[in-house]
């Protein structure tokens, strides 16, 4: 139980909801209310089905390149740690991308900004770290999903309520967990290697 709460949150921390807010926001500032939020689930169910194909064939792709667990969870730490960093220490030019007049289809609302590399990757990580507990991961997965989805659903609230030093607030907090949590998982794989 334990380990699917921190799956969530961690899940949670990678999509990085908050932060993508002004993002999201920016790119469908041109449709109307109704469609904005047609456009929002669907690319949300096409990154769904993409992190699910990612976890379920993960354990099988990291098999057959023939990577241990040590392995697996040292990489991983190096991974989140970067992403915390960046969440902390935000570069200007990523929040500051340009606005396509088209309807976003997949890119870049589905893939990178909610289903993004370093999340694929952790998909990956996680299902060959925890190959026995699929169903444990699938649905911290699912709830995270739906919590990203509320969040994103609600942006025009959230940045009513934080403003936008609020959100930048939170998510360098949030960067701070998640730097924690990459540590832990390079320490346990530090841990593991070394009583081999």
């Amino acid at each position: 139980m334990n380990e699917m709460i921190s799956t969530t949150i961690l899940l949670v921390l990678i999509m990085d909801p908050l932060g993508n807010l002004p993002i999201v926001m920016s790119i469908l500032k041109h449709l109307s209310p109704r469609r904005k939020m047609i456009v929002l689930i669907r690319e949300m169910i096409i990154a769904l089905i993409i992190m699910i194909s990612f976890l379920l064939a993960g354990e099988k792709t990291l098999s057959i390149l023939d990577l241990k667990a040590e392995t697996v969870s040292i990489a991983g730490g190096i991974i989140l740690f970067l992403i915390a960093i960046k969440m902390i220490f935000p570069d200007e030019n990523t929040n500051s991308k340009k606005n396509s007049i088209e309807e976003p289809f997949l890119v870049p609302l589905a893939i990178p900004l909610i289903a993004g590399p370093s999340l694929l990757a952790t998909l990956m990580l996680l299902s060959h770290q925890y190959s026995n507990q699929i169903i444990s991961l699938s649905i911290a997965l699912l709830i995270a999903w739906s919590i990203t989805l509320i969040i994103l659903l609600l942006s025009g609230t959230f940045l009513k309520c934080l403003g936008e030093r609020g959100v930048n607030a939170l998510e360098r907090l949030m960067g701070l967990i998640l730097i924690m949590l990459s540590t832990q998982m390079f320490l346990d794989g530090i841990t593991t290697w070394c009583k081999i």
